[in-house]
């Protein structure tokens, strides 16, 4: 058996085509969809993501601008900036590139966003709605992306379904979980104080990974046919590596591959937000 592949390449050109057609109509009503991102410092791997969201954006018809902080600026500094953009009438949607310099703390930022333009899902506001039966206006990019990859999957409804995600940040994994609770799929959420990782993963009908660590699950830790996931994606030798290592598209029933998976369809679903955002106006 080999693995069908859930091509996120082909999918973020389908809702690129969706998201284009909306913004054209908004346009024509006189709103140009636009995203800001705040950015703090000049890490170089933080202004290619940003650069690859400003040209996905101009596909689109999203207008994509960047709004750089000072590597020494404060917290104050930075929460005047959110504070302001979210009373600027031309901007529908705010992103805060991270990882933030040591010196600020994503936690007490978070909260400064303003919660109708927080395409990213990063207010603890918006985390909160998402908890509440998953009703919240924003769902982070990448979560939102591996439920739009789920529902193209053979295992869509996920109702009744054994889930397993692996990793619970607040970024991915638990925004991830809180989607699939809200979808009626039965959850297992893992980390690394896990103690059988292999036990719990092989129950899953559909694996989400989103550990960073490359390689993490292999095949024998896979339940046959299941859907597998990856969201990881580490540099190794020069080449972008999965959390899900290369054996696993012999036993899976559906995978993701890394990259063309998960990656290509989460700048999507961010402009996706940006254009839902323009029209609430």
């Amino acid at each position: 058996m080999s693995a069908r592949i859930l091509d996120g390449r082909a999918l973020a050109e389908e809702l690129r085509a969706e998201i284009a057609l909306r913004s054209t109509r908004l346009r024509a009503r006189g709103i140009a969809p636009r995203l800001v991102v705040a950015i703090v410092g000049e890490d170089a791997a933080s202004l290619a993501y940003v650069r690859s969201i400003e040209r996905a954006g101009a596909k689109v018809g999203v207008d994509v601008a960047v709004d750089a902080l000072p590597p020494g600026a404060d917290e104050a500094a930075l929460r005047a900036r959110l504070a302001a953009l979210g009373e600027d009438p031309l901007v529908h949607g705010i992103m805060l590139q991270q990882p933030l310099p040591a010196h600020l703390g994503i936690r007490s930022v978070a909260e400064a966003m303003p919660p109708n333009k927080d395409v990213d899902g990063a207010n603890p506001i918006n985390l909160g709605r998402l908890a509440f039966a998953g009703h919240a206006a924003f769902v982070p990019a990448t979560p939102l992306a591996v439920l739009l990859l789920l529902e193209r999957s053979a295992r869509w409804p996920l109702r009744g379904a054994r889930c397993c995600v692996v990793g619970r940040s607040n970024v991915v994994g638990l925004p991830l979980a809180l989607l699939l609770l809200a979808r009626g799929g039965t959850v297992t959420v893992t980390h690394r104080g896990t103690a059988d990782l292999a036990w719990h993963v092989r129950d899953a009908e559909v694996l989400i990974v989103a550990a960073g660590v490359p390689n993490l699950v292999r095949a024998e830790m896979v339940h046959p046919g299941a859907t597998v996931i990856d969201v990881g994606t580490t540099m190794v030798d020069g080449a972008l590596v999965g959390d899900v290592a290369a054996d696993v598209a012999a036993v899976a029933g559906e995978l993701t591959p890394v990259p063309g998976g998960v990656g290509p369809v989460t700048n999507v679903a961010l402009l996706r937000n940006v254009v839902h955002a323009a029209e609430m106006l």
